[in-house]
């Protein structure tokens, strides 16, 4: 079979694991400058899955789609050391404080200009955990969608996609173009491949070329090249972009820090566990 080509949506996101007091400002959005930047973990999980299907079928393209401020050329970067072929950086001003709609409806207009086979990307991210994103785009592609993937491949032109749902697995089948969204429950993604890193690291965005001042290095190696669009590239509608596209408005927000207050020491004898067990009950904590 012939080589397909692939779209992974990708998301440079606050690493929210680790948070404080001071994580989220007044109006309810993320403090991003206390918070280091990464690659959204399920977004590296569809990623691995479509290096994999690239590494099966000869000819296979992979590029990392990616909406964000300059710096989020980044993980472009590192999609490119573990084995993507390109990627694109969906950069402007106009985008700033898009919701998942207006988020959807500007990669969807990527999407359309890449023309591919297949979009692959994670089920949710970290700093937003709606899982909105994804299957958002694919109503707006009039692609079909699979979601909660953790393994695929293709048979005949279609794509067979095992499911990881809350009570088993589930196999289906679906066929192509469609857009597909990864559980963490997917194979990680593999390492930087060191050949790689020393091709791409010089990989730079026209604007990041033009803070560094280092144009010739673009004129000499083209291929480290990562292409930026903005709104005029992808022909959106300014109205539908931004805060005046974004209907999700944040009525209230409160920082919750759990901090542990007490411990209790137990040995590994059965009257020590079965005390445990019923402190539990009596608290409602179990059963």
């Amino acid at each position: 079979m012939k080589g397909i080509k692939i779209v992974v949506l990708a998301k440079q996101v606050p690493d929210t694991r680790n948070v404080g007091p001071d994580a989220m400002k007044a109006d309810g959005t993320v403090n991003r400058a206390v918070l280091p930047a990464i690659f959204n973990p399920e977004d590296l999980n569809a990623l691995e899955q479509a290096l994999r299907i690239k590494d099966m079928y000869e000819g296979t393209t992979v590029t990392v789609l990616t909406m964000g401020p300059g710096r989020a050329a980044e993980i472009i970067r590192e999609g490119l050391y573990r084995g993507a072929d390109d990627g694109v950086l969906l950069t402007d001003r106009a985008f700033a404080g898009s919701d998942t709609l207006a988020t959807s409806y500007a990669l969807t207009l990527a999407v359309r200009k890449l023309a591919p086979d297949l979009v692959i990307g994670g089920r949710q991210a970290i700093d937003g955990d709606t899982a909105q994103v994804g299957p958002q785009v694919a109503e707006k592609l009039g692609w079909p969608q699979v979601t909660y993937a953790e393994e695929m491949h293709l048979d005949h032109g279609r794509m067979i996609v095992r499911r990881r749902l809350e009570r088993g697995v589930e196999t289906v089948s679906a066929p192509l173009p469609l857009v597909v969204t990864v559980n963490s429950t997917a194979p990680a993604c593999r390492y930087r491949n060191a050949r790689l890193v020393m091709k791409y690291k010089y990989a730079r965005t026209d604007t990041e070329l033009q803070v560094e001042s280092t144009d010739y290095i673009a004129h000499a190696r083209p291929f480290i090249r990562i292409t930026e669009w903005g709104v005029d590239a992808v022909g959106a509608d300014i109205e539908q972009l931004g805060l005046s596209g974004s209907p999700t408005k944040v009525k209230e927000i409160d920082n919750v820090i759990l901090q542990s207050k007490e411990a209790k020491h137990l040995s590994a004898s059965d009257k020590d566990i079965e005390s445990l067990v019923k402190e539990l009950l009596e608290s409602h904590t179990i059963g």
